[in-house]
């Protein structure tokens, strides 16, 4: 591939997965309804050291993601946009970080195709994309574990402090987590090739270690002193301890949950997995592969071993992965195998209106039916037509062979995130918190006092402009709510609906 087609390339592929129809669809919840929500009671408290979801302290992540959204809140607007731009931004940086760490050690053509891989990859496609923590992490944990190698390799001691700089930042974006990956990965690297004496020099350096607590610390010791013992039972305990020790928020799964999940996260490039399990003992005896590959499994046997479990964990690890990938991937010549992944995302694509429907006929729940026919609304010819065409355009790349693998995997890579971000995205957003939106607009408007009710959707928060509690219903509340729910009213009470919309209530409520 000539270097100057793959490097626009490879920035189209970047811009599209991570700032195309960035603000098209509504916020979702739970999570990215509750990091902007947060983020807006900042300003309307005039507190920006605590974060606080519907007037009740949140000490689920630390507060520099927060910062970074009030930046651009206060810049453009509480807008979609607005609360999702940190992550956009943080993921387009983790790319160029992964770009030029496999340009210095693998070559330009590697480093874009590194690069592209990244950027497309489902499970990084859709955290590069929500408005929470996660894209702000990981850019962290890859600086942090590229400076601790290039330290490692050189001895520079600059690479050293940008180390305990980026875990320090970590240490803000989401806590201990940022200590643990970079800390224990070269910690065993060490080990394995017998010089844990570097080691301990490298992390117990005085002035690193002072960098890191000058930029970790003040914060932290500033919502002590203000918070207390709730802040400790809050973050420490539950959100750190409790998630490797137990389940929270129900986030379970059996020892091989992240089997299955990083066949997932790594579509439409899937097939780049099996020259890496082919060449295990060649990665074994080279010291920097072997370092990428360290840092996968220790992040993937630890959440397999955590309590709580979720798929985007396992992207805290991912990066080391994909670069082994695209080092390994470059120059296979076959074009059929390592294609099919490609087909089947678009196939499974085309074949998502029937699931829908499918859902829509079998699924018990009231509430998921209507979202399912709503959704199943937004499905017309032109999106059987688009999909059909790509399909059939995959099928033509894995017979021809004369175009690069990487050229194809990076063109087919671009056209899944720009179309999921075209005509999947947006309906999944209409379907599923487009009537939130709408009833938080209309209680805004009607300077209603609403409560929530057996509904967690802190985006209508956001979308009504003032915090909402969470409560049981008394005659005279507006109450919003699943429609599936006004059957439980405690007895005596009866409402008139005020909104009813795709699952979702506005209801007053009466004796």
């Amino acid at each position: 591939m000539r270097e100057g087609a793959a490097r626009w390339l490879t920035v189209a592929a970047v811009l599209a997965s991570f700032f195309w129809m960035l603000g098209t669809a509504p916020l979702f919840d739970v999570d990215e309804g509750a990091f902007s929500q947060a983020t807006l009671e900042m300003f309307q408290r005039g507190d920006f050291l605590s974060t606080y979801l519907n007037g009740q302290p949140r000490y689920d992540k630390p507060i520099l993601v927060y910062w970074l959204q009030a930046l651009a809140v206060a810049a453009l607007g509480p807008t979609e946009w607005a609360f999702r731009l940190p992550s956009a931004l943080c993921a387009t940086a983790w790319a160029w970080l992964t770009y030029l760490f496999t340009r210095r050690h693998y070559g330009v053509d590697r480093g874009l195709f590194a690069a592209a891989l990244l950027a497309t990859s489902l499970g990084v496609y859709i955290i590069g994309r929500a408005a929470t923590a996660d894209a702000l992490l990981n850019m962290l944990l890859a600086a942090s574990m590229f400076a601790a190698w290039l330290h490692l390799s050189t001895g520079e001691r600059k690479w050293l402090y940008a180390t305990h700089a980026a875990v320090g930042l970590g240490v803000l974006a989401k806590g201990p987590i940022a200590i643990l990956i970079p800390f224990v990965v070269t910690f065993i690297f060490c080990w394995l090739r017998r010089d844990v004496r570097t080691w301990f020099r490298a992390v117990f350096d005085w002035r690193a270690l002072l960098l890191l607590i000058a930029i970790a610390a003040p914060w932290y010791v500033v919502i002590l002193l203000k918070e207390g013992r709730a802040f400790i039972d809050g973050f420490i305990m539950k959100h750190n301890v409790g998630r490797f020790s137990g389940p929270v928020s129900g986030h379970t799964g059996s020892l091989f949950y992240y089997v299955p999940v990083i066949v997932l996260l790594t579509v439409p490039f899937t097939a780049l997995l099996v020259p890496i399990a082919q060449k295990v003992k060649t990665i074994w005896r080279d010291e920097l592969q072997l370092y990428l590959l360290v840092w996968f499994l220790f992040v993937f046997l630890f959440f397999s071993l955590s309590g709580t479990k979720l798929p985007h964990y396992l992207l805290y690890g991912y990066t080391g992965l994909v670069i082994l990938m695209a080092v390994y991937g470059f120059d296979i010549k076959a074009a059929f195998w390592p294609m099919v992944p490609v087909l089947g995302l678009f196939i499974a694509l085309l074949a998502l209106p029937y699931l829908v429907n499918y859902g829509m006929w079998h699924v018990a729940d009231a509430f998921y039916r209507e979202v399912l026919a709503a959704a199943l609304e937004r499905f017309d010819t032109f999106y059987f037509g688009f999909f059909s065409v790509l399909a059939a355009l995959v099928m033509f790349a894995m017979l021809e062979q004369t175009t690069p693998l990487p050229r194809k995997f990076a063109v087919f890579g671009l056209a899944a995130v720009a179309s999921l971000s075209t005509l999947v995205v947006p309906t999944i957003g209409f379907a599923q918190q487009s009537s939130l939106k709408e009833a938080a607009i209309l209680c805004r408007e009607r300077h209603f006092e609403p409560i929530l009710w057996h509904l967690n959707a802190p985006s209508f928060s956001v979308y009504r402009g003032a915090p909402t509690a969470s409560r049981d219903p008394k005659p005279g509340d507006v109450v919003v709510t699943r429609s599936n729910r006004l059957t439980e009213l405690p007895k005596g009470l009866s409402y008139d609906l005020l909104y009813s919309k795709r699952g979702i209530v506005l209801a007053r409520i009466h004796t």
